[in-house]
């Protein structure tokens, strides 16, 4: 229900009824998933939002739940070396759920496990890290499993990108 500003002093009530049915038809919006006590680290040099800070953790702990904190590191200064890089786009969010040609371009994104992950201490502290600008990536922006890449995909990577190193069977390419 819409209301106008009053000049009374005394403030507006709304009766219980009005409160449940405010509750109930109010929209969902994407900003709505996003975990109420996330607050982005105070030390961070990058300024994001609480939605890109959880993208980020959601991210880390999809595509690295079973690497240790480097790895999970890794994940994330490769999200935010692209978030840096003129080459693709300008926030967190928008860098993990970007697509290209319809394609997803993590692979967590593509199959939803982004969205059932539960974010574990070992990824929160990793990313923490990597928002206070620690860089063991070397500048990576790409990151393949060879494992459990299509070979198509595993191809076009070593075809058209610079492999940097790898890290507990991940190759990271520039």
């Amino acid at each position: 229900a819409e209301r106008s500003a009053s000049l009374d002093p005394e403030p507006e009530t709304a009766s219980e009824e009005e409160i449940a049915f405010e509750e109930k038809t109010e929209p969902m919006t994407e900003a709505a998933t996003v975990q109420p006590e996330l607050v982005v680290p105070e030390n961070s040099i990058y300024l994001i939002t609480a939605e890109d800070y959880d993208a980020l953790l959601r991210i880390v702990e999809a595509e690295a739940s079973g690497e240790d904190e480097t790895g999970r590191l890794l994940v994330a200064n490769v999200v935010l070396n692209r978030v840096r890089s003129a080459a693709f786009p300008n926030t967190v969010s928008e860098v993990v759920y970007q697509r290209k040609n319809g394609k997803a371009q993590f692979s967590p994104v593509h199959t939803g496990k982004i969205a059932r992950v539960t974010v574990s201490d070992a990824t929160r502290a990793a990313v923490a890290r990597a928002l206070t600008g620690e860089d063991v990536s070397e500048g990576a922006l790409y990151f393949v499993n060879p494992t459990l890449a299509d070979a198509g995909n595993l191809k076009w990577f070593r075809e058209h990108l610079t492999l940097l190193f790898a890290y507990h069977g991940h190759e990271f390419y520039l």
